[in-house]
C-alpha cells in the first residue's frame, strides 16, 4: 500500500519522520512517499484533500475534520512554543491595531493565536513564515513568527512585542496545540492505527538517536546551525509527539472552541481523534 504524507522541511517535522520515509524502520507493508511544503502549502492542500495523511496547522483543523481525523502520534504541542509578535526599532512599540501584521498563513495556529490577542487588529497581510523577519526589518509593519525565526529575530535587531503562546496558556491553562497530524477518514481505521503506531515508532527511533542530527534533517534545513535545529527539535518535540494524552486532547478541544467562538461557528458532531483500541 502507498500512502502519501505531508509535512514541512522544518528539523522537527524531519526528525519524527525521517525513519518513516526512509527506510530505517519497518513501516509493515505500507510505503510512505513524502510530500514537503510549508505549512500554509500543507494548510492548503488539506483543504482539497489532497493527501492522505499530513501535518498541519490546528488553526485549520476545524475546517477538514469533515474529510480528515486526528492521529495521537507526531503532533508540536507544548508550553513557551507559542508564535512571537515583532517588530523593527523603526515602528517601535506603536499601537497593534494601526499597524499592517505579516502573519504565517490564514489558515494557521499563529493566526488564530494572533485573533485572539488582538481580534481589533484587521490590517493583515499573509506571507510565508520565512519572509515575515525582511517585511519587518524593511518596515512594512509588525510580524507574527514561528519556526526557526523565533531563535533568530534578536540577531537582527528585531524587538519582540508579546508572546501569543504566553496569551493563549494564561487565558485557557493547555498547552499550545501548534500543528497535528491528520489522515483521511475513508481510510480503514486499522490502517489508520496502523500509521498512528508507525508515527510513534519513528519518532522512537529519533529519540534513539538523538542528539546526533543525521544528513535528511540537515539538507532540509535551509542552512541552520547544529545548535539552532537541536534547539528547533527541543521546542516542538516532546511528549506530547508520542502522545497527545488526556492534556493533549483537551487543549485541541479547546482550540477548536475558540476558533468556533471567533468565527461564529456550531461545534462539530464528528469524532476528532482516531479512536485508541
Amino acid at each position: 500500500m502507498k500512502l502519501n504524507i505531508g509535512f514541512s522541511p522544518c528539523p522537527n517535522d524531519t526528525f519524527i519522520f525521517d525513519a518513516l520515509v526512509n527506510n530505517k524502520i519497518d513501516t509493515e507493508g505500507i510505503y510512505f512517499e513524502p510530500v514537503l511544503e510549508d505549512v500554509q502549502t500543507l494548510n492548503q492542500l488539506a483543504l482539497e484533500g489532497k493527501l492522505d495523511i499530513t501535518k498541519l496547522s490546528y488553526g485549520v483543523l476545524p475546517l477538514v475534520l469533515d474529510r480528515y481525523i486526528l492521529l495521537n502520534s507526531g503532533s508540536a504541542l507544548g508550553k513557551g512554543v507559542g508564535p512571537l509578535l515583532i517588530t523593527s526599532g523603526g515602528l517601535g512599540m506603536m499601537n497593534v491595531e494601526q499597524n499592517t501584521i505579516a502573519i504565517p498563513g490564514e489558515n494557521t495556529t499563529a493566526h488564530l493565536l494572533f485573533s485572539l490577542a488582538y481580534p481589533d487588529a484587521k490590517n493583515k497581510t499573509f506571507l510565508r513564515y520565512d519572509e515575515i523577519e525582511n517585511f519587518v526589518l524593511e518596515n512594512k509593519g509588525m510580524g507574527v513568527i514561528i519556526h526557526e525565526n523565533r531563535f533568530t529575530y534578536q540577531q537582527k535587531g528585531l524587538l519582540k512585542i508579546s508572546d501569543l503562546g504566553d496569551y493563549w496558556e494564561q487565558q485557557t491553562g493547555n498547552p499550545i496545540p501548534l500543528g497535528g497530524i491528520v489522515i483521511k477518514r475513508n481510510i480503514d481505521t486499522a490502517v489508520q492505527l496502523q500509521v498512528d503506531r508507525l508515527i510513534k515508532k519513528s519518532l522512537e527511533y529519533a529519540f534513539d538517536q538523538y542528539p546526533q542530527l543525521n544528513d535528511y534533517i540537515r539538507m532540509h534545513a535551509q542552512e541552520m546551525s547544529d545548535d539552532v535545529m537541536r534547539k528547533h527539535i527541543e521546542l516542538y518535540v516532546n511528549d506530547y509527539s508520542l502522545s497527545l494524552g488526556k492534556a493533549g486532547k483537551a487543549a485541541v478541544e479547546k482550540i477548536i472552541e475558540v476558533y468556533n467562538s471567533l468565527n461564529k461557528s456550531e461545534k462539530p458532531d464528528i469524532g476528532i481523534f482516531v479512536p485508541l483500541t
